[in-house]
């Protein structure tokens, strides 16, 4: 198997606090260097290179953009939550980086405070392979849920269109390692969200983010006057808010991603929102701020674990 370095599980999980709410990340493995170039082809090395700002946390010297594999976790309104699932492990995968990975995203998820037993939903912003993985776990030659005891939450769009999608081998593959374990525990929960978000309890909204997938939500948390916003793939890199007409080279609807994205930026720019993205490297997460005809991202370091900020 293909062991995947990531931080000590001796180390807190980076976190950071929103009102009342304290979101960790749960990170699973740094991706390949050739990755970001793979998934964003239109981000080059010239148009990464002329945003200074993404060096070095964003991007390497060579303006290859930076991708990580990473979970969030929360308790809120006595909910425990976490947001996709990443990878997982020991799964096979036509994407090398990914086949038969053995990390110790569960370690550190337990560290955080959350033993999979604890988490009450697992909300899946949609369903793509690196972001279900973790749904299920290897026991006795078969494929169980991870997380016994939690509802898992996708949006009605998104299982409906997968439903009638020719899908290949690897994509079948995934299906039923990953979501149709849950399907059959009964364990899964397909909610409609409609424009102005599903509210799942108090400080918790789902917010439709089509594009990327029919139907990709992000998740918005509010606590008092603070507030955060989990991006999913709507936004897989801070190159987007500086491009916003970069897409992913396997976004289903372009244009649809593209102008998801323009709008999202926009309602945030300027709000105080931190945005905390699905797969930005460290420090993950920021502030949106316009610039020129577009927009920036300013990092807002951990207050607690690795990267946090010196006090």
């Amino acid at each position: 198997m293909h062991t995947a370095p990531a931080h000590d599980t001796g180390t807190p999980a980076p976190s950071w606090t929103v009102g009342d709410i304290t979101v960790h990340r749960i990170d699973e493995v740094p991706l390949p260097p050739a990755t970001g170039r793979w998934l964003l082809p239109d981000a080059t090395e010239e148009v990464v290179s002329q945003q200074a700002w993404l060096r070095p946390d964003f991007a390497d010297g060579d303006g290859l953009p930076r991708i990580d594999s990473h979970s969030f976790a929360f308790e809120a309104d006595g909910l425990r939550v976490l947001v996709d699932t990443g990878i997982g492990n020991g799964k096979p995968r036509a994407n090398p980086a990914w086949h038969n990975l053995e990390t110790g995203y569960l370690d550190r998820l337990t560290a955080a405070g959350f033993p999979p037993a604890s988490v009450d939903l697992v909300l899946l912003t949609h369903l793509h392979t690196d972001h279900v993985g973790w749904n299920t776990r290897a026991e006795n030659g078969t494929w169980v849920p991870t997380f016994p005891n939690a509802r898992y939450v996708t949006s009605r769009t998104e299982w409906e269109f997968w439903a009638g999608y020719a899908m290949d081998e690897p994509r079948r593959q995934m299906f039923h390692d990953s979501v149709f374990p849950v399907e059959r525990a009964g364990l899964l929960d397909v909610v409609d969200v409609p424009a102005d978000g599903a509210r799942l309890a108090p400080g918790l909204r789902l917010l439709p983010t089509p594009g990327h997938t029919p139907g990709h939500i992000a998740v918005e948390l509010t606590s008092g006057d603070a507030s955060a916003l989990i991006t999913g793939d709507c936004i897989h890199h801070p190159v987007q808010l500086a491009r916003p007409a970069i897409g992913s080279c396997v976004d289903i609807d372009p244009q649809q991603s593209e102008a998801t994205r323009r709008e999202l930026l926009a309602s945030l720019a300027g709000t105080g929102t931190l945005m905390l993205g699905t797969h930005f490297p460290p420090p993950t997460a920021g502030h949106v701020t316009a610039h020129d005809d577009a927009f920036r991202l300013l990092p807002v370091p951990p207050a607690h674990g690795a990267g946090a900020a010196q006090r």
